[in-house]
């Protein structure tokens, strides 16, 4: 992480700057205190008690024993933070230490840590301190020593549920296995992976510090005359209250400023130290990608079920654009399978999820195009309405059904949760309708096994479950993202033949992105490959996986071994496609193809027609490559 990249991310958040700038400034005057030219803050002098703001002598007046304001103020504010600093670091480590010892060991010894900190947070915490500070006696160490006590727990607690989520985590496993000791893998793997929690509690628990350290000497327990801190100042003001408010005035809006600052500028701390926001997301995603048009192209003449239409979308990460979907087009017919293919990170899953602007925004925009579905543009839409269309008319299988499925509700809601959100059914028949669907993808004994939890079931029953959810409303569109990989072979057979049978019949549009190119030649009516965010090629199946007019789809088709002739070893393609932020002139793929031309790498390469309803991006296209 630059220190560039912090400042830009602290910088987007203006509160945050307005709290670091009233930070650095109260903590530089402090500091500066032994060099400004100040009173002695602790000097009497009763003839000028309880003088007035802005006098001669005394910016902000005086107390009742004529001390002056300012330099009190200023003075006073250094003990405040030195003791608020110093408290928080303290209970930081403490609590840190037993969070992450309790976490990580667990058992007996978490059990008795965990009742510890349980009886510490019984009391409420003022009172703990008032209590320990009775035992200890009056003074600004022991006022310190209490709260850094009553703040341990909440340290504790933070770090403790950070490193549960991390203990079994597959990185710690492999941690082990490679001979790391304990205290190496708390030091190299779990710190590191804690320490922003850690940060992240200081920057809000140091202004609360700060207050408590206030209250004990506002009650006369902390700083004890004639030392100054804002506590005392406050507690010394309420006195004359009536006949010289600023005396309490003044410490009390500096501490109202000093607090109000620290917790701002936690929040940016936050935000520097969150990964998500590394790369120059300000916040979290929105209901829909956002769109930045700035040419609206012209819709299909005689518009299919769905028209895709120059389609574009960017990713913005800091400083750099990545072009993820670089101009694709396509048409889907009712009843017509598109199989999409090419390497990972070529743009499939992106194109899929810019269809119905899923892409997270930010970082995503969606810059050009149009997406047609039945002669209404849905980059055009209200979040509204692609809600309404979501999960119904267009359904989505994810990847990973692991991270879109929630694991606080059974498979079963879940399912009877995406009938009801589109169909004014019971709770019911929504759930008859669940078990349905589980039955229909195949899942033994589903009428139970509508009860589990994600976490219960396999990889493969899961992402049959995501199926299911998909098919819950009998979409128009289908878009099927590698939805058999976690599959068998033999379940994996039954779900394509399901989706075959489904479009087939219902009249459902298939979008099936894959990497298997048995899978293609089966299911899909056409085939569109994909290189660096573009199309390279497509058209009819039988066509293009036949007779390849593109080098990049012959060398993926040459990937694939062939059952029955073992002397044909899988060909692998030279190189790595190139990255989208920096994409070459002419085409992407001239750096690793073998029958690239001097031309191959100088201008723009167009999509070409070719005789049999192929479209091709290749300055050799209808030549055998």
């Amino acid at each position: 992480m630059s220190a560039v990249s912090a400042w830009a991310r602290l910088a987007r958040n203006r509160l945050s700057l307005f709290g670091l700038v009233v930070v650095m400034t109260i903590v530089a005057i402090a500091l500066a205190a032994p060099l400004l030219p100040l009173p002695d803050p602790n000097a009497t002098d009763l003839a000028a008690r309880l003088a007035p703001p802005f006098s001669a002598d005394h910016w902000l007046g005086t107390d009742q024993l004529g001390r002056d304001m300012l330099s009190r103020l200023i003075w006073g504010a250094r003990v405040s933070l030195a003791v608020g600093a110093v408290a928080t670091l303290i209970a930081a480590v403490s609590g840190s230490l037993l969070g992450i010892a309790s976490g990580f060991y667990g058992g007996r010894l978490d059990q008795f840590l965990m009742r510890g900190i349980d009886m510490v947070m019984a009391f409420p915490y003022m009172l703990l301190a008032l209590a320990i500070v009775a035992v200890l006696g009056p003074g600004l160490m022991h006022a310190l020593i209490a709260i850094s006590v009553v703040n341990i727990p909440f340290f504790a607690r933070a770090v403790r549920g950070s490193t549960l989520g991390l203990v079994h985590r597959e990185f710690v496993d492999a941690a082990r296995l490679a001979g790391l000791s304990d205290l190496r893998l708390l030091a190299s793997e779990l710190l590191p992976n804690v320490m922003p929690v850690i940060v992240i509690t200081i920057s809000t628990t140091l202004g609360w510090m700060i207050l408590e350290t206030a209250g004990l000497s506002f009650l006369g327990l902390g700083a004890q005359p004639p030392q100054a801190d804002l506590g005392s100042m406050l507690g010394d003001g309420r006195k004359v209250m009536i006949t010289a408010s600023h005396v309490a005035t003044v410490p009390g809006l500096v501490i109202l400023v000093l607090v109000i600052g620290i917790n701002l500028l936690g929040d940016g701390l936050r935000d520097i130290l969150d990964p998500r926001l590394k790369h120059g997301s300000p916040g979290r995603p929105g209901a829909a990608t956002k769109v930045e048009r700035t040419e609206l192209p012209k819709a299909a003449e005689r518009s299919p079920l769905l028209a895709v239409n120059d389609l574009r979308t960017r990713f913005t990460l800091g400083a750099e654009i990545y072009h993820a979907v670089g101009g694709v087009d396509f048409a889907l017919k009712p009843g017509e399978c598109l199989g999409i293919v090419g390497e990972s990170g070529c743009g499939k899953s992106v194109t899929a999820m810019s269809l119905s602007r899923l892409v997270p925004s930010p970082p995503a925009t969606i810059t050009a195009g149009r997406v047609d579905y039945l002669d209404e543009d849905l980059l055009a839409a209200r979040p509204g309405r692609l809600r309404q269309l979501r999960g119904d008319r267009v359904a989505y299988i994810f990847q990973d059904p692991l991270t879109t499925l929630n694991p606080l509700f059974t498979v079963g809601d879940q399912i009877a949760e995406a009938v009801r959100a589109h169909r004014p059914v019971s709770r019911r028949a929504a759930w008859a309708r669940a078990v349905e669907l589980m039955d229909k993808v195949r899942i033994p004994n589903a009428a139970s096994r509508a009860h589990a939890y994600p976490h219960e079931m396999s990889g493969g029953m899961r992402q049959r479950i995501g199926i299911a959810m998909a098919l819950a409303n009998d979409p128009a569109i289908l878009i099927a993202d590698e939805p058999t990989t976690a599959l068998d072979v033999t379940v994996q057979a039954e779900i394509l033949t399901l989706l075959d049978t489904l479009r087939r019949k219902e009249g459902a549009a298939l979008i099936f992105i894959t990497h298997d190119f048995g899978v293609v030649s089966e299911l899909c009516d056409r085939v569109m490959v994909m290189y660096a965010g573009r199309v390279v090629e497509s058209g009819p199946t039988g066509a293009v996986l036949g007779n390849p007019s593109h080098p990049y789809t012959r060398r993926l088709i040459d990937c694939v071994p062939l059952l029955g002739e073992p002397e044909r070893a899988p060909d692998a393609i030279p190189g790595l496609p190139p990255a989208v932020n920096a994409l070459p002139p002419g085409c992407a793929f001239a750096e690793r193809c073998d029958v690239r031309l001097a031309h191959c790498t100088t201008g723009d390469i167009a999509l070409e027609s070719l005789d049999d309803g192929r479209l091709s991006r290749c300055v050799r296209a209808g030549e055998t490559v």
